[in-house]
């Protein structure tokens, strides 16, 4: 490894321990922005159902992997001498970071368009930490409240502004990748990530669920059964409990109606819907329907 790359790998690990002692998890990235660490599943011949998310033990599973624990960094580090920069897992307490990514490629006036959404839904955006990124654009630091689970999106609220939640991560500043090295802005060095303005908030949440997943009128008292299974499950058995009943739902022959109760109910319990969505298409294709 050159020098130059072993300097810059130092110089990221001391970063992320830095911003570990802020409560920032983290995970080594390489020069593309991506997890340094290949999955230790890839070259199984057939995919974990549901995925694995770290319960296996090994690293490899991207921002799954986001820790602030020193030692843990450092050997996740030390498992990839090649990583230049590192991420930043968004959604995670305590600080529940959300970064707004203002992008300046193909022409997008990013920064503009958010001064518009702000004037159209009267908020201001509080001085907070700015990341500066090679190509010209900005992240700005957010917090979210606890009881909100931001999704990512991208260009959903206008062209060139994507959002980093829950299972995202953001290029942490002091990483160099291939076209540069991302640093904090002149003046928000001292700040600490500011809370989202309630308006802007309300634009980056989808849009309300029922209060109530398991009263669906459509699916019959097993499909009730298998939709009360699901609301009961724990943090470290969601996944898991979704598959099992999307499973049994395949097999009775009400997988279809109740594929919509099932993303309710796993939402309800702290899923994404994109999670719940992948696990209840596994269980299709495990039980011979198409997802």
């Amino acid at each position: 490894m050159a020098t130059t790359d072993r300097q810059a790998t130092t110089l990221a690990l001391a970063h992320a321990l830095s911003a570990a002692e802020r409560g920032l998890a983290v995970i080594p990235l390489s020069r593309t922005k991506l997890p340094a660490l290949r999955s230790p599943h890839r070259h199984d011949p057939e995919p974990a159902l549901p995925p694995c998310h770290g319960e296996c033990g090994r690293p490899g599973h991207g921002v799954y992997d986001a820790t602030t624990d020193p030692a843990r960094i450092r050997e996740l580090f030390a498992a990839a001498p090649w990583a230049t920069g590192y991420g930043i897992a968004c959604g995670l307490p305590p600080h529940r970071l959300i970064g707004v990514d203002l992008d300046v490629k193909s022409g997008t006036d990013a920064t503009a368009a958010l001064r518009e959404l702000a004037l159209r839904h009267l908020f201001t955006i509080p001085p907070t930490v700015v990341i500066l990124t090679p190509s010209g654009g900005r992240h700005l630091w957010l917090t979210g409240p606890p009881d909100s689970v931001v999704p990512n999106s991208a260009g959903r609220l206008a062209p060139g502004i994507d959002i980093r939640g829950a299972g995202g991560y953001l290029v942490g500043p002091g990483s160099r990748t291939e076209h540069g090295v991302y640093a904090t802005a002149p003046g928000t060095e001292h700040l600490v990530p500011a809370p989202c303005p309630p308006s802007l908030l309300r634009l980056l949440l989808p849009p309300p669920r029922a209060p109530h997943p398991a009263t669906h009128p459509s699916v019959g008292n097993r499909g009730q059964g298998l939709v009360q299974f699901v609301l009961s499950a724990h943090e470290g058995q969601r996944n898991t409990r979704l598959f099992w009943a999307a499973c049994r739902a395949y097999e009775n022959g009400i997988g279809r109606a109740l594929r919509a109760p099932l993303i309710d109910a796993a939402v309800h319990t702290g899923l994404t819907e994109h999670e719940a969505r992948a696990t209840i298409a596994s269980a299709a294709r495990m039980t011979g329907h198409r997802p």
